[in-house]
């Protein structure tokens, strides 16, 4: 995910969950990336970044693991699923819009994930799905929060670069000067 930010001349740096809130404000970040994992956002010792990192009027992308622990954290509920997704996955799109501007309203991406969204946060629309995963994207365009349940950074996600742009420059409103 670094590289992908930083193909686009955007400064980025990787920081543990344990990051203090404080230390964040003091980084003054354009935007929070958070990444995914294999852990589950139900198991006792899952990694969890404080969630005050909400309150910040920072923009916010959780990516797989990322978007669970956002939804967890803003009282949505995520779930085992019956069947784990792993591999291509057909994403529909209904808006080109947000992350998904110039996007293919059908694209292909990779899913890597037994465990879904049951139920979004106040606030939040469903931006996308799959034959498999009817919450494979979120936003909460008045908060500038996102999710995806799938990984835009890979090859395998063809239009994830455009998505990770989207992100940059369109929400964060980064510019290209590293």
């Amino acid at each position: 995910i670094a590289r992908r930010v930083r193909e686009n001349r955007v400064y980025c740096q990787i920081e543990p969950p344990t990051i203090s809130v404080n230390t964040i404000k003091s980084l003054k970040p354009d935007g929070i990336i958070l990444s995914g994992g294999p852990s589950s956002i139900y198991e006792k010792d899952s990694p969890k970044v404080d969630a005050a990192i909400f309150g910040l009027g920072i923009p916010v992308l959780g990516i797989c693991y990322g978007m669970q622990y956002m939804v967890d954290a803003l009282g949505g509920t995520v779930r085992q699923t019956k069947k784990r997704e792993y591999g291509f996955a057909e994403l529909s799109i209904p808006s080109q819009s947000g992350l998904f501007a110039n996007v293919e309203t059908t694209t292909q991406c990779w899913m890597s994930h037994g465990d879904s969204i049951n139920k979004l946060p106040a606030g939040f629309t469903v931006t996308a799905s799959t034959d498999n995963t009817p919450i494979a994207a979120m936003g909460h365009s008045q908060k500038n929060f996102y999710g995806l349940q799938f990984h835009p950074e890979v090859e395998h996600t063809p239009q994830g670069r455009k998505m990770i742009r989207n992100f940059l420059f369109s929400v964060c409103r980064c510019r290209r000067s590293w």
